[in-house]
C-alpha cells in the first residue's frame, strides 16, 4: 500500500536543548548530532545567534560545511533549518548605516549557509533594532532587507520564515504576514512561535488563522507572561489543545521544532525526549499524526 502523502508532522529539536556546542571536528559533530535520533527527533534546527562561536558559522569554509553535512547524513538525521537570531544584535533597522549593511551581509551569509548545509528554511527573527532606541525608519529598513533578500533566497532554493518574537517589533503572525504579502513570493513565509503568541497574550486562533497557508514550520515552547524562555513544557500558559485544534482544522502538516534551552544539563536528552512526548500526546489528541522520519 502506498503511504499517505499527508500522514503527519515531524518533530525536531533546537540545538540549545542538546549537550555541547560543536566547533571543529568530525567527532564533535557526530557526538552532538547523535543526540537527535536518540531523543526520538527527526531533525535539529541550528542557531546563528549573538555568540561569537555561532556567528563564526557564517564564515565557515566549504570544507567545514561539507564535513557537517556528511556528519548529518552519517547520523541519520537532518538539519531542518537555521535560526538567524543574530539579527537581534545586528539590527536590520539600526540607525547606524554600517550596522544595517552588516545585517544585509548576515542575511546573505545565512541563506548561503542554509543552502550549503542542505537546510531548507532560514528562520528570520522579527527584530528591527533590539538594543537601540526605536527610530522612525526601522520598520522600513527591516522591510527593505526582507524584500531585497527574496531573489537570493529564490536562487538558492531556501525559504525564509519570519518568526514572531518577544519584545515590541514583529510580535504577531498578523504583523509578519504584512511583509509576506508585500513580498508576494513563495520564498518569504512565516515561522510561527506558539510560545511567543502566548507570551504576548494574543489570541492563538486569530494568529494561526492569519498565517493559514503560509506557515513553513512552527516553533513550540512553553512560556509565562514576561518569561519567553526556559519554562518547562506544560508549566506555562500555552493552550496546546486549542493551538493544535486550529492546526488540525487547517489540515496543517509540516515540521514542528521544540525550542528548549537545557544549558548542557547532564539529563538534557531525557528532558528533550520528555518534551517530545508531551507534544506528541497533545498532537494526537488533536488528531494530528506524528511520524519519526522525514521521508
Amino acid at each position: 500500500m502506498t503511504e499517505s502523502l499527508t500522514d503527519g508532522v515531524t518533530l525536531g529539536i533546537y540545538e540549545k536543548a542538546l549537550v555541547g556546542n560543536p566547533l571543529a571536528t568530525d567527532d564533535d559533530w557526530r557526538r552532538f548530532l547523535n543526540q537527535v535520533p536518540e531523543a526520538g527527533f527527526s531533525f535539529v534546527d541550528l542557531s546563528v545567534d549573538e555568540s561569537e562561536e555561532r556567528m563564526a558559522r557564517l564564515g565557515w569554509d566549504q570544507r567545514r560545511r561539507r564535513m557537517v553535512r556528511h556528519c548529518v547524513e552519517a547520523t541519520e538525521t537532518a538539519i531542518g533549518g537555521v535560526c538567524l537570531s543574530v539579527h537581534r544584535r545586528i539590527g536590520p533597522g539600526s540607525a547606524d548605516p554600517a550596522v544595517r549593511q552588516r545585517a544585509r551581509e548576515v542575511m546573505g551569509e545565512g541563506l548561503q549557509l542554509c543552502h550549503d548545509l542542505g537546510a531548507p528554511v532560514l528562520q528570520v527573527a522579527g527584530y528591527y533594532c533590539y538594543y537601540e532606541q526605536m527610530n522612525d525608519h526601522a520598520e522600513q529598513w527591516y522591510t527593505d532587507l526582507l524584500l531585497d533578500a527574496v531573489p537570493m533566497a529564490a536562487r538558492l532554493g531556501v525559504v525564509m520564515g519570519i518568526e514572531n518574537v518577544d519584545g515590541t517589533d514583529v510580535t504577531s503572525i498578523r504583523k509578519a504576514m504584512e511583509f509576506v504579502k508585500l513580498a508576494d513570493s513563495p520564498y518569504l513565509q512565516v515561522y510561527p512561535d506558539l510560545g511567543n503568541i502566548a507570551e504576548q497574550q494574543l489570541d492563538v486562533v486569530t494568529e494561526l488563522e492569519a498565517g493559514r497557508g503560509h506557515m513553513v514550520a512552527i516553533h513550540v515552547k512553553d512560556v509565562r507572561p514576561g518569561e519567553p524562555r526556559r519554562v518547562p513544557m506544560g508549566e506555562g500558559t500555552v493552550d496546546w489543545d486549542e493551538s493544535f485544534a486550529v492546526l488540525a482544522e487547517q489540515g496543517w502538516r509540516g515540521r514542528m521544532m521544540i525550542e528548549m534551552w537545557n544549558d548542557d544539563a547532564p539529563d538534557s536528552n531525557t528532558r528533550s525526549a520528555s518534551a517530545r512526548q508531551f507534544i506528541e500526546e497533545h498532537l494526537r489528541t488533536a488528531g494530528i499524526p506524528v511520524r519519526r522520519a522525514l521521508f
